[in-house]
């Protein structure tokens, strides 16, 4: 029975009534060890009649194996894998080890689970209840929290059980998802539960004792005074320590478990010692040890209160398996585990056996080590990085020799690295260069540093980082060297003006010093050159570079460039103007980034991909983006600025978002020495302040980066086009003379028709002959898919024409201004098109009365899609979202739009 738990309880009543009703829920509940959370789980199986209930439970000792969490969730839904897409289905595979391939995208696994969930909700609603989620390994981990933020509509569950303590790992990958905390009883409900559990006399001092120091908790209510006789509770000599809670529940199992016989004791640590639950093999491992339970009735039925042996082992709580291994020495310990090796199958689960060999090792093995390095290229091919690491981890420990140590060490740091765990990659390094390293290792351990630097905090120690281990490696590898100075490069770029150490100029100089001698023939040398050549020699003389180096690198296989040459090719692109190659490029970036999972490349991709979407006014795209961008921080705890995302609210007029956002992004660049972070502030506030027509805040806010002489490509292009709109609009006409000279020499070395037709907007803004240079404007814009510039300048052309008497004209450019905005989502461009039109006497309608006006992002960019001819399921694969949410999203669309079909959609 539960003692109160009211509050809970009808929480989860509520979820309940939820899926039940076809919606989905992701539910986290939080709390000490022993506090109850196993027992709401029990509460929810109890009360879900009708539902199909999957129950897991993380255990600590299965960690290291990649998707062993997520498995135990998906298994009893394999028979609905056949429904699910191809793709996803064979990502699956890979992920479980049932079949071999290129290791799998995290996202597209994450898309695999959140599709069987679906499929096998529409039997039934599915409710998962997974314990002791802070143990999941962390590729299941991911995977779940991907798509517990992904559930919408398809009747689904996910509700896991996390224990809070100083004893136990944090969930990152949780963070974000509904919680409901479960907190200690009340004092008078704890002694309601003492008095069940212990009928028996006890003293009043040693009731009030236990009733305090157990702080409500009610496994500790229960359990801490089991193993004294009622004399000593009576009397209450030798009761309870100080130590901290979790400690003191376990000491009360360990001397519960102390009375037990030598069989019975064997049994249970045997049971503790198998993490999977596996029966059989429990049985083989005791058979194994000699231990012959038969003989001992009274074993088997003294461990009934301790252990259930059903389909799979269960202990009746989690803590009381950890206080049986515990309490066993190190030697018992060993030869239960050297069992469980031996009588697991080498074939069907060669990692479980090594990993029990590894534990059963005395000192330094070889031969188990050299095992485990198999595990760990294993784990790699399903797509697990994190669980490499821990192979690899556990391998150095059992090598002998102290160089392969070292190796074997830097090996999982970068391992770790990759799984985007910057803090443990680290602690892993210095153990590697505390090692006897060669020259080579040594180099690489750097250029990790290095690396491990510019992705936790990209300030100005970065750039003389990566361009001192680009120095080491340029005698022992000319081509990593030369991906290092690009790296170098790359650091250097969101330094800017803010840093002591080594500019742009100076690294572009070392990167051009060490070039092959030969013609470059591929578009990453091209694009290596022409970006030093840029930041060395000014942008007239690298652009024709970069743009040719653009040219090949569309011709070819652009998602199989390496990730990091696809970022400087994507940056170069949209600093050059170039629309299809950024459009191309950025879409590539993504891909590649999704389908390696490699999730320290994934945020800059999206945030790409995010500011590509905003110029070609694509909001509602962006906008999904910025979920996906945000999923991928909370999954990693890498705090990747939301540079991009302040970008998507500026524009659309979010004056609070805006105005949070660059407050957090600008603090935290100031404080890594980070010049690109406080710029792109400078430049969001910019554009906000412009469409909300306040030009003089405009103007403080772009002025910065504007006249900074640091070159930031995209950053300082924007701003300076920022301050010229405003500088014009306060009369300030020398200010922005001088920045359309400085962005002139840009735009006609660009000579795209998005470059000059940003040139001819802005010359007509300070012109007085303005018209001819609008008419230009919108001609060259018209011509591209810049969208959001070309509405701005029949907006600013609107304007000027009303001021010229001219209202029949600018009507006509206001009217175009006011339906482009609204359609993209611009809302206070839109109302200052609004507010100008009802000047010339026109009176404006409300956009979309009762249709595409009250869709939200999700429903408009699913239309979008549909309208592209996109299936519900190529839909569901693009959004990160399940086919059931799409059909979901696309009823009510259908009723918001008073239509019927896909086909009336399309039209």
């Amino acid at each position: 029975m539960l003692v109160d738990r009211r509050t809970e309880a009808e929480s989860l009543d509520r979820l309940l009534d939820d899926v039940r009703a076809g919606e989905s829920r992701a539910l986290v509940l939080r709390g000490a060890a022993g506090i109850g959370k196993t027992e709401l789980l029990g509460y929810l199986r109890d009360r879900a009649g009708g539902c199909q209930i999957v129950p897991a439970a993380g255990v600590e000792a299965e960690t290291g194996f990649a998707f062993a969490g997520l498995h135990q969730v998906c298994a009893p839904m394999l028979e609905s894998l056949r429904r699910i897409p191809a793709p996803q289905r064979a990502a699956l595979d890979i992920a479980f080890g049932l079949d071999s391939g290129t290791p799998p995208d995290s996202f597209l696994v994450g898309m695999a689970a959140l599709s069987l969930f679906a499929e096998t909700a529409r039997e039934r609603p599915l409710l998962c209840l997974i314990d002791d989620a802070q143990w999941l390994d962390r590729a299941s981990a991911q995977v779940l929290g991907f798509a517990a933020r992904r559930l919408q509509a398809e009747s689904v569950a996910l509700v896991f059980a996390v224990r809070d303590g100083d004893d136990t790992v944090e969930a990152p990958e949780l963070a974000g998802l509904a919680e409901l905390p479960v907190r200690g009883l009340p004092e008078a409900d704890a002694r309601t539960l003492l008095a069940l559990a212990h009928p028996g006399p006890v003293d009043a001092g040693v009731l009030d004792r236990i009733i305090a120091e157990s702080q409500g908790n009610p496994l500790a209510l229960v359990e801490l005074p089991r193993g004294f006789t009622p004399a000593e509770l009576a009397g209450g000599f030798g009761l309870l320590g100080s130590a901290p809670l979790p400690r003191r529940i376990e000491e009360s199992f360990r001397r519960q478990i102390a009375t037990l016989t030598p069989t019975a004791r064997q049994l249970l640590l045997v049971a503790a010692a198998e993490p999977v639950g596996d029966p059989v093999l429990v049985w083989r491992a005791l058979g194994q040890l000699g231990v012959d339970v038969d003989t001992d009735p009274a074993a088997r039925l003294a461990t009934e209160r301790f252990v259930t042996f059903g389909a799979r082992v269960t202990f009746r709580h989690p803590l009381l398996r950890s206080a049986v291994y515990r309490a066993a020495g190190s030697a018992d310990r060993r030869r239960v585990q050297r069992a469980l090796a031996q009588v697991t199958d080498p074939k069907t689960d060669p990692d479980r056996r090594a990993w029990h060999r590894a534990q059963a090792a005395v000192g330094e093995d070889e031969e188990v080590a050299a095992e485990l390095v198999h595990c760990a290229a294993r784990a790699q091919a399903r797509g697990g990085p994190a669980a490499a690491a821990a192979f690899l981890e556990r391998a150095s420990d059992l090598t002998p020799d102290p160089a392969r140590r070292a190796q074997r060490l830097l090996a999982a740091a970068e391992a770790r690295y990759q799984a985007g765990l910057p803090e443990p990659s680290v602690r892993l390094l210095a153990r590697a260069e505390a090692g006897p390293l060669d020259e080579v290792a040594r180099a690489h351990a750097n250029l990790l540093r290095a690396r491990i630097t510019f992705t936790v905090d990209r300030g100005a120690a970065a750039p003389g980082l990566l361009l001192q281990a680009a120095g080491q490696l340029q005698p022992l590898d000319a081509q990593l060297a030369r991906e290092t100075y690009l790296d170098a490069m790359q650091a250097g770029w969101f330094v800017g003006a803010g840093g002591s150490g080594p500019g742009l100029r100076e690294l572009a100089a070392e990167a051009l010093a060490v070039r092959s001698a030969q013609d470059p023939a591929d578009g990453c040398d091209l694009l290596l050159t022409g970006l030093a050549v840029r930041y060395r020699d000014g942008y007239p003389a690298g652009v024709p570079l970069l743009r040719e180096a653009l040219d090949v690198l569309r011709a070819g296989p652009v998602g199989e460039t390496g990730l990091r040459w696809l970022w400087f090719a994507a940056t170069c692109a949209l600093d050059a103007w170039q629309y299809p190659a950024a459009d191309t490029i950025t879409a590539a970036f993504v891909a590649r980034a999704r389908r390696t999972g490699t999730l320290t490349a994934l945020p800059f991709a999206l945030a790409q991909r995010i500011v590509v979407q905003v110029f070609t006014g694509e909001l509602a795209a962006a906008d999904a983006l910025v979920h996906e961008f945000d999923a991928v921080r909370d999954s990693t705890g890498l705090d990747e600025p939301a540079y991009a995302t302040q970008v998507l609210a500026a524009w659309r007029g979010a004056a609070d978002t805006t105005t949070m956002l660059v407050a957090a992004t600008t603090k935290q660049a100031e404080q890594r020495g980070e010049w690109l972070g406080v710029a792109a502030g400078g430049w969001a506030l910019a554009v906000l302040h412009n469409s909300l027509g306040r030009p003089d805040e405009a103007l403080a806010a772009a002025l910065p980066a504007a006249e900074s002489d640091a070159d930031l490509g995209v950053v300082t292009w924007c701003s300076l086009v920022e301050l010229i709109i405003a500088a014009a609009r306060l009369g300030r006409l020398d200010l922005a003379g001088r920045a359309l000279a400085r962005l002139r020499a840009m735009t006609q070395a660009a000579g795209t028709d998005w470059a000059l037709g940003l040139e001819s907007h802005c010359q007509a803004l300070v012109d007085t002959d303005a018209e001819p240079h609008f008419r230009a404007a919108v001609e060259r814009l018209a011509g591209t898919p810049i969208r959001g510039e070309l509405a701005r300048t029949r907006l600013h052309y609107g304007e000027w024409l009303r001021r010229q008497n001219r209202r029949t004209d600018a009507r006509r450019q206001l009217r175009a201004a006011y339906e482009m905005f609204g359609e993209m989502g611009m809302t206070a461009f839109a109302v200052r098109a609004a507010r100008e039109l009802g000047t010339t006497g026109e009176t404006v309608r409300k956009r979309g009365d009762g249709n595409a006006a009250d869709l939200t992002p999700q429903e408009a960019q699913i239309v979008r899609l549909v309208r592209a001819g996109l299936s519900n399921v190529e839909i569901a694969t693009r959004l990160f979202i399940s086919p059931r949410t799409v059909e979901w999203h696309l009823s009510k669309t259908f009723a918001k739009l008073g239509i019927t079909s896909r086909r009336q959609l399309r039209r």
